[in-house]
């Protein structure tokens, strides 16, 4: 049964809802048919649940600048970002050059390349962090390397994580643990709880070898980390003998050196991914000499760690590209100081709507939640009304804004005054035309402006 099915036609919301996904089908015939197709062979015509949604997902058919096209015709200005991963925008010149180059020199080299080498000793020099690195395939693989090098080299088994963490596709921890999950001796606390804690820490001295933990929750909701509590784990892991693993993948492009800097906090490992590849599958993990010389070769107990493609030429040449001619500090202070200003604007909107809405982040990256905050971290969530959010996708789409259904957005550098000056607007039109539908007391929903 899909979302239209289940809606109520007595409910006001639902009604709303139930229309603007009406409009939704009609405008969008050739998806709909070509996501009939996908589902021959792919089941839900999927591979990639987060893109997912009912009725059917829009099928992209490029992108250009900040802008992406669908199969019927429709531009959007693009503000999903690739779930952070498109901080380089469409079909950036300097990252297509580097890939044509590499096409060009071969692919499949088998053997170790000067460029795999320039790229990490350009990301050692980006996190300090970092002092040595190696590279995987995505994210998710960084992360189960980091924490199996936490298990080995402490001796121990717990690794403690937050509600509301995501960490790769079998490290998400929102709402239920998730069954697919790495079956870890896990520990769950409450982000932003410094007190439960440094508790659950003590309590598990003797078995918890790490500690992982986003400076900012990015896909539970672009919620912040207060200083106190990354102050906390640090100080408590150092106490009973665990590392501190920072997950850096969505939050490295918010900071010089990650947003671990910005708390002047440095953990014992790290990991990265998303965007540092210009658009290309990558992943890295790295930290502390003493801990990632585990991995040398040359020593008679190493740890192996294998990949056919971790040092594929692709993204070895994507990556130098990227973060030595792309995102420059100076590129990343513009996009970042624009989504500040972007941000601050929509929270002005909920406030003079007096709207049950509130926007979280930093930087480049926020989230639009509908409660009125404030979100310290998912709990605050919890009581969000789900239908608001699903408006709210459908009426941005309608008006030529993407992003991502729950809310999230990410800037990219090609995103520019235009792009923003339209997301504002049409969410200035979303609270101006659905103001009536936020509470049963309309009353103290009328707009604070004439």
């Amino acid at each position: 049964m899909n979302v239209v099915e289940t809606l109520s036609a007595n409910s006001p919301l639902d009604e709303a809802l139930r229309g603007a996904i009406g409009a939704y089908v009609a405008r969008n015939p050739n998806s709909a048919k070509q996501h009939a197709s996908a589902c021959e062979a792919m089941p839900g015509g999927n591979t990639r649940t987060v893109l997912f949604h009912e009725p059917f997902p829009l099928t992209i058919r490029c992108g250009k600048g900040c802008e992406v096209s669908d199969v019927d015709g429709h531009r959007y200005f693009d503000f999903m970002g690739e779930y952070t991963a498109g901080l380089a925008g469409h079909s950036n010149a300097i990252i297509g050059e580097a890939i044509k180059q590499s096409v060009d020199n071969g692919l499949s080299l088998s053997g170790h390349t000067r460029v795999e080498a320039e790229f990490a000793a350009t990301i050692a020099k980006r996190f300090p962090a970092m002092e040595l690195l190696r590279f995987t395939n995505s994210g998710t693989e960084a992360t189960l390397l980091a924490l199996t090098l936490a298990r080995i080299a402490t001796g121990k088994n717990k690794v403690m994580a937050f509600d509301g963490a995501y960490h790769g596709s079998v490290f998400t921890f929102k709402a239920a643990v998730n069954q697919v999950n790495v079956p870890f001796d896990w520990l769950l606390a409450p982000y932003n709880d410094a007190a439960a804690a440094a508790k659950l820490i003590a309590q598990h001295a003797d078995g918890i070898a790490a500690v992982i933990v986003e400076p900012m929750q990015g896909s539970g909701g672009c919620i912040p980390a207060e200083r106190d509590f990354l102050l906390t784990l640090r100080k408590e892991t150092e106490k009973v003998g665990a590392l501190l693993v920072f997950d850096e993948v969505m939050t490295s492009r918010l900071a010089p050196g990650g947003l671990q800097t910005r708390y002047n906090i440095r953990p014992d490992l790290m990991t990265l991914g998303k965007y540092v590849a210009g658009g290309l599958s990558f992943g890295a993990f790295g930290g502390r000499a003493d801990l990632m010389q585990r991995f040398d070769p040359r020593k008679v107990d190493a740890l192996a760690h294998a990949g056919t493609f971790n040092n594929n030429v692709l993204t070895m040449a994507a990556g130098v590209a990227m973060m030595t001619k792309v995102a420059t500090q100076q590129a990343l202070d513009r996009v970042n100081a624009r989504g500040e200003a972007l941000r601050t604007r929509l929270e002005s909107l909920c406030r003079e709507y007096h709207a049950p809405l509130c926007v979280t982040g930093i930087g480049s990256l926020f989230t639009i939640h509908s409660v009125a905050g404030p979100v310290r971290s998912i709990a605050d969530t919890i009581a969000q009304d789900q239908r608001i959010k699903e408006l709210l996708f459908f009426d941005l789409l309608e008006q030529g804004i993407y992003l991502a259904r729950r809310g999230m957005a990410a800037l990219s550098f090609e995103t520019d005054d235009a792009a923003c000056e339209r997301f504002t607007a049409a969410f200035d039109q979303f609270l101006r035309r659905r103001k009536l539908l936020f509470a049963a007391d309309t009353t103290s929903l009328r707009p604070a402006r004439s």
